[in-house]
């Protein structure tokens, strides 16, 4: 007896009325038979995919985290010394890591517009494409990285 695997000394200790009631029932019921078919899913599309990670980088550079926790307001506001008159502040001054809502939202919209003109710069070196498409893609793709840059170093 010194060869009995794990299962078979559980059996052997195993109380002889749980043991009875555990068998008597499989002995006239038997378990259904079966035929699952396992769920097939497919794969999103090339553009789904971008789309989804081109949103979650906007949602991260834009501080979207940081506005849920913080929950600081939306924009500020400054009195003209001048006029007296109020105005419109979108930059949070004075606190290096602190930002308004409409900062942050706008400073991610400006990082994805400079990585959508890479795309689109990307895009023009295809060489199926039509001149005129190559040149249009060139020029969208030159022309918001070249605004997204200057918008992002204008603070």
């Amino acid at each position: 007896m010194a060869s009995q695997t794990p299962t078979d000394l559980t059996s052997i200790s195993m109380d002889p009325i749980f043991h009875t009631l555990k068998i008597i029932p499989f002995s006239v019921l038997r378990p259904p038979r079966l035929r699952l078919k396992l769920p097939t899913l497919t794969l999103p599309s090339p553009m789904t995919v971008f789309a989804l990670v081109l949103l979650t980088y906007f949602m991260v550079v834009s501080g979207i985290v940081y506005d849920v926790i913080v929950e600081p307001p939306g924009i500020g506001s400054t009195q003209d010394p001048a006029t007296g008159s109020i105005r419109p502040v979108v930059f949070l001054p004075g606190r290096v890591n602190g930002q308004y809502i409409i900062e942050g939202l706008s400073s991610g919209f400006m990082f994805v517009l400079g990585g959508i003109g890479i795309v689109l710069m990307d895009l023009a070196l295809d060489k199926n494409r039509a001149k005129s498409v190559k040149v249009s893609y060139a020029t969208a793709g030159i022309s918001s990285l070249i605004i997204a840059y200057v918008m992002t170093v204008m603070v």
